[in-house]
């Protein structure tokens, strides 16, 4: 394939849009339309130099992009999904991949019996200080990677939650946050086999949770702590500490700790501490902080999925992982519901 990568974003919301900037800035791709029902999603592909469809069926009667990507609201995404299968084309779906694990095992079956390829937006994978911080892991500068910590705490204002949706089962700081921690966690450390948990909503009082705490084993031995709340005036989450999304003010802690056997390492600031003559709480440490270039994970993903689509790589976070990530996070809630320890299959 010698020509750019056609690509259809399926959703003109927040997130659309945002991908649609991608494309259109991506060497190897070009936006060939916009899928969105509504005028404004019309608009924003007329101003985007692409066709517009109303929906997917529409489109594929007489144009058939490379690639689709899904940014429709949650519950649209394996209807959508199971569309562009049907049609032989790739498809980049937002996450969650499902809203349950059910249908989650339909739409990959589905694609997996097509060979047409899913990839999930778990973006935070592509970010250049993640690959480093799994390159230092995977190398063994740590030694064997016994404990790692993370961390989400912000506050999210009163007039977040007026709109209803929002105090409601499934709109919670797990479902909507959590999951991209979980993810970063599996990426850099593996399968998860057990979870436990407990949950809170003490604060405001809605049905959803403000407040959880998580503990996670893996399958290589190593224990994990996850906590998680959206009712805390604190600087400690990937939000605050990554200046991934320039909404956000960022600081300069740390919102994952990960602590091996010779080594320890915070992120996203990779700074890697260590002992110096030998290991020993009696011992001075040594700090090196590591360097990395820093670019767009969103812009990162696109390229990966015109790579894809030309058979180049295989995907990163690909509909498969999607779905083990969000085995994990029912299992939290599962777990926070019974109050009893998950062993995931």
């Amino acid at each position: 394939m010698d020509r750019k990568v056609r690509l259809t974003v399926l959703g003109a919301g927040l997130i659309g849009k945002r991908h649609i900037q991608h494309v259109l800035a991506e060497p190897q791709a070009e936006l060939l339309a916009v899928i969105d029902p509504m005028p404004l999603g019309q608009k924003i592909a007329q101003d985007s130099g692409a066709k517009w469809f109303p929906s997917f069926a529409a489109m594929i009667e007489t144009h058939r992009p490379d690639g689709v990507i899904v940014a429709t609201p949650n519950q649209a995404h394996v209807a959508n999904g199971l569309e562009a299968v049907a049609a032989g084309v790739p498809a980049l779906i937002e996450k969650p991949i499902a809203d349950d694990i059910a249908a989650g095992e339909k739409l990959i079956g589905a694609a997996e019996a097509a060979g047409v390829p899913l990839l999930v937006g778990h973006h935070r994978r592509h970010n250049p200080m993640i690959q480093k911080a799994k390159e230092i892991i995977d190398r063994g500068e740590l030694g064997r990677v016994v404990v790692a910590n993370a961390m989400f705490w912000l506050f999210k204002p009163d007039d977040y939650f007026d709109i209803d949706w929002r105090r409601q089962t499934g709109a919670g700081p797990v479902f909507l946050n959590l999951i991209h921690d979980v993810d970063n966690l599996r990426y850099l450390f593996g399968d998860i086999v057990a979870v436990q948990a407990r949950e809170s909503g003490a604060v405001r009082g809605n049905v959803v949770e403000e407040t959880s705490v998580i503990l996670m084993e893996f399958a290589s031995g190593l224990l994990a702590t996850a906590s998680i709340s959206d009712a805390v005036v604190a600087p400690w989450s990937w939000e605050m500490t990554t200046g991934e999304n320039p909404a956000y003010p960022k600081t300069e802690e740390a919102c994952y700790q990960i602590g091996g056997t010779h080594g320890s390492l915070t992120i996203p600031s990779l700074d890697v501490w260590k002992n110096g003559i030998k290991r020993s709480w009696w011992e001075p440490f040594e700090k090196r902080r590591i360097a990395v270039q820093d670019e767009d994970p969103l812009a990162l993903q696109i390229r990966q999925f015109c790579k894809v689509i030309r058979g180049e790589e295989q995907p990163l976070a690909s509909g498969r992982e999607g779905l083990n990530t969000l085995r994990v996070i029912t299992a939290v809630k599962q777990s926070a519901a019974s109050r009893e320890r998950i062993v995931l299959g």
